[in-house]
């Protein structure tokens, strides 16, 4: 029974030594003296600014991808003990002692140095030589613009390590599913690709393109494996279920999960709050949150409102009104009603508070009990301040001359009596009784007597009317585009009858009991459309450059310079490595060229098991560097040498493809075709 234990217990393992020795020189390029120069360098300037507000917890929008890449480098300053007190204003900046400039560089280089192994594993998996892998992993370790990108606070090297990890799993999956599929390590390595797919958009969104190409490529094999009578119809479904499973609800799933996890920890209000609804604002701690505590839910006849345009363009806005009237005549000669001026004011004031009144009746005071306004009523807009009424007629407005002026009624006793009915629509209700709600509710007014909608028109008003933004009576259409869409951002229940009692109750801050928080979807739906759709001024940066330029290299970007001993620090390629690349890349899609057009002849050049590697090489190198590269071409937004990058990357690996194929099939066999 105790046989066993007179036999030594022996493990046997395979090491090999390439792939150490390249993790090994890669680690210690990418690491050494890290820290140097203890200084902001470039676009450290810019990720360091949202580090620190992780630190603080406060919330902020970057228009420039999803939070993944961020919560990394925050992740990093966690583990360094960074506060996040260091003012990121400028680039050359010298870091404080509080910032742990080792553990905010170390993700990237980190990422970036196992590059280099990932290289010479997917050279492998395509069954390339140990050789040509060799060759690619070098030539990712000693590339000056990754290096340069992997050693400082800068997501790039994390970006193309998602996406190398993506390909090297997937290439495993699609061997391992020839002999064993639907084992641990198939399903491991399937589960993998789309982990790392999603983790690569997650850190920007060019990530998207690999993860499309990828997709791509999963389809055509996908579309073999139907076609494949050796497999039965529950088989062919399962492999389709398990890579609709990995390739897509996982990284759907994870994508989420990035925005949970982002909104978790950014729950105090902060500077970019005023881009975000009403209701997202008082979901965070302070801020609107902390002026709209314990309000009222529901809207009644007598409360006392400001209304916030839903659209947030060109700038979040409150309708608004003020004693002063609009010109008797403009500047173009055309006439005004010489009514009370409505506009969007961008600040808070008093001017922008409003009562609700019930036409049939005189009080500005809520019932008791209150008389709640549901979709459909009909309502007046009494202006607090002044207590005239919103109105609109058959004026031209100031600046939107095919529209209605908006104003406030002035009974100058003419005839031009007062149209001061509007019809409260719910645009987001769930029925037709629905009540108007607090901060929840979006809603349009309609006007009774002309059907024109209440809307921010965008322009800005002459002196005269303050430089604010105009505002005006848009004749009833089907769509309903935000900018006439209105919620409920402050709201009190009246409780003053007399104008000056009044005027002190809209000074005073509010007061009752209210719970607005949004769910996690209303939430990130909000945050996703606000980066997708914010669009910081395009300004020309004298760095910047056109995607004709990378190929050349005829650019370079000055990341530092010290001003003492003249040390400099500039983003620029190895001349010989990207020569080569675009070299490769024009040998591959000739030499891919001539193969086609024999191969329609009749005549293969070279034997079969070389053109499908020839072609599954080339449809992921030269693929991934066309999906990484020619969508800027298309792109309205200012373009650096470092969105070349990855695209540079699929190029490097597509040097020693084309090395090997010309050594092994052009160089050896000159002249004599295959079959």
């Amino acid at each position: 029974m105790l046989e066993f234990l007179k036999q030594p217990v022996v493990v046997t393992a395979e090491i090999n030594v390439n792939l150490v020795a390249l993790t090994v020189m890669g680690l210690v390029n990418r690491l050494w003296a890290l820290s140097y120069p203890r200084a902001v360098v470039f676009d450290e300037v810019y990720y360091g600014q949202f580090v620190s507000l992780y630190m603080k917890r406060i919330f902020f929008v970057d228009d420039s991808g999803p939070p993944f890449g961020h919560m990394l480098l925050a992740f990093g300053g966690y583990l360094g003990g960074f506060d996040g007190n260091f003012l990121w204003n400028r680039i050359g900046a010298e870091y404080s002692m509080n910032v742990p400039v080792w553990s905010l560089r170390l993700l990237p280089a980190l990422t970036g140095a196992l590059c280099v192994p990932l290289a010479y594993q997917i050279l492998v998996e395509l069954h390339f030589s140990h050789c040509a892998a060799f060759v690619a992993a070098l030539l990712i370790l000693f590339e000056n613009s990754l290096i340069t990108q992997s050693r400082l606070m800068l997501l790039e090297s994390v970006l193309i390590f998602f996406i190398l990890l993506a390909i090297l799993s997937y290439l495993k999956f699609y061997n391992l599913q020839k002999c064993s599929p639907f084992t641990a390590g198939w399903w491991f390595w399937l589960l993998l690709t789309g982990v790392a797919c999603s983790c690569a958009v997650g850190v920007k969104y060019m990530g998207l393109f690999t993860y499309m190409l990828l997709l791509a490529i999963a389809g055509v094999h996908s579309w073999h494996l139907i076609g494949d009578q050796t497999l039965s119809n529950v088989s062919v479904l399962c492999h389709l279920l398990a890579r609709g499973l990995a390739l897509v609800v996982i990284p759907v799933a994870m994508y989420l999960s990035f925005f949970y996890v982002h909104l978790t920890l950014l729950y105090r209000s902060g500077p970019h709050d005023q881009i975000m609804t009403s209701a997202f604002q008082a979901s965070l701690e302070g801020g609107l949150a902390r002026i709209t505590q314990g309000q009222p839910l529901e809207v009644a006849y007598g409360s006392q409102i400001t209304l916030r345009n839903v659209l947030g363009k060109p700038m979040p806005c409150w309708l608004h009104s003020h004693k002063n009237t609009y010109p008797i005549r403009y500047e173009n000669g055309r006439g005004s009603s010489h009514q009370q001026q409505v506009t969007c004011y961008p600040f808070k004031d008093v001017n922008n508070w409003w009562i609700i009144k019930d036409p049939g009746m005189q009080q500005l005071v809520v019932s008791n009990p209150p008389r709640p306004v549901r979709h459909g009523h009909i309502v007046q807009l009494v202006h607090g301040i002044t207590t005239r009424y919103l109105n609109t007629h058959d004026v031209a407005a100031p600046l939107s001359p095919h529209s209605q002026e908006i104003s406030c009624y002035v009974d100058y006793n003419i005839s031009m009596p007062a149209q001061s009915l509007w019809r409260v629509e719910i645009v987001n209700r769930e029925s037709d009784t629905d009540v108007w709600k607090t901060i929840l509710s979006e809603v349009r007014f309609v006007h009774v007597n002309t059907s024109a909608v209440l809307k921010l028109s965008g322009a800005s008003l002459p002196e005269w009317g303050y430089r604010q933004l105009e505002i005006i009576g848009e004749k009833l259409s089907k769509g309903y585009h935000q900018s006439m869409l209105w919620n409920v951002e402050e709201h009190r229940y009246g409780k003053s009858q007399e104008q000056k009692e009044r005027e002190v109750e809209l000074h005073s801050p509010t007061q009752a009991d209210i719970s607005k928080n949004l769910s996690f979807m209303a939430r990130f739906t909000e945050l996703q459309w606000k980066i997708l759709t914010l669009k910081n001024e395009d300004t020309e940066h004298k760095y910047s450059s056109s995607p004709l330029d990378w190929i050349t290299m005829d650019t370079n970007i000055a990341y530092w310079f010290h001003p003492i001993s003249g040390a400099q620090i500039h983003l620029i390629g190895n001349v010989l490595t990207w020569a080569s690349a675009n070299v490769a890349t024009l040998v591959y899609v000739c030499l891919f060229l001539w193969y086609l057009l024999r191969r329609r002849r009749k005549i293969c050049d070279i034997p079969e098991d070389a053109w499908r590697l020839w072609v599954s090489a080339g449809g992921l190198c030269v693929g991934g560097w066309a999906v990484n590269y020619l969508p800027f071409f298309v792109m309205e937004k200012t373009l650096f040498l470092y969105h070349y990058l990855p695209a540079l990357t699929f190029q490097i690996l597509l040097i020693p493809v084309v090395l090997q194929h010309l050594t092994d099939h052009l160089c050896r066999y000159p002249g004599h075709p295959v079959g």
